[in-house]
């Protein structure tokens, strides 16, 4: 059996951590290559993810931690956009990790990746969501999520990351990521980064396409 790709997650906060870990396992196991995921920060917003990940660098260089085979950083677009995002998260990371790092940037708020795909959101939570476009509104898509729950009939205990697992796993990956761009952008990049971490793994077992 081949060695499992190890994968370190840097999120901001639980929701992004609720869908991006078992978003990652479904990918690398459609593609059939073995992995590890380790969440390595996923309190504390934003600043504390970046700060998280700036020590992990710091403590790999210094030979405190061993060096993963892809780093996910996850953190909200808030209408900056997926490419401004995904270059704030290069210019933290250091030259030796730069093929590593995947930047996962949903545009505005993670809960739209949540929301990408209503038939199967229909079809695992039993209402379809009320969604706007081009919303920048903090918190809208929260709302919006935990509204949907609430039609459906459950108890919205965690406004909705607790179908995390089961929206990731009914969803058209193809088009939600056409429907979310940051989605399709990150499910892009993921792949391309999983096929150069087998590469340099020197495994040959998977269909990464």
């Amino acid at each position: 059996m081949n060695k499992p790709i190890v994968i370190d997650l840097f999120a901001e906060d639980r929701a992004h951590e609720q869908f991006l870990r078992p978003l990652v396992l479904r990918i690398a196991s459609e593609a059939r290559v073995p992995v590890q995921v380790r969440v390595r920060s996923a309190r504390g917003g934003r600043g504390r993810a970046m700060q998280e990940f700036r020590s992990f660098q710091r403590l790999i260089e210094s030979a405190a931690e061993t060096a993963p085979d892809l780093i996910v950083v996850g953190m909200d677009g808030n209408c900056v956009s997926f490419a401004g995002k995904k270059r704030e998260i290069l210019e933290a990371t250091g030259e030796r990790h730069r093929d590593k790092v995947i930047a996962a940037c949903p545009d505005p708020h993670i809960e739209r990746w949540y929301l990408a795909d209503p038939d199967s959101f229909h079809q695992v939570v039993g209402s379809r969501p009320n969604l706007g476009t081009g919303k920048c509104t903090r918190d809208f898509y929260k709302r919006a999520l935990a509204d949907a729950v609430r039609r459906a009939g459950h108890p919205s205990t965690l406004g909705g990351m607790e179908f995390a697992p089961e929206l990731v796993a009914a969803m058209d990956l193809y088009r939600a990521g056409k429907a979310e761009p940051s989605l399709g952008d990150f499910l892009n990049e993921f792949r391309a980064g999983l096929r150069r971490a087998q590469v340099r793994a020197g495994g040959t077992n998977g269909s990464l396409v």
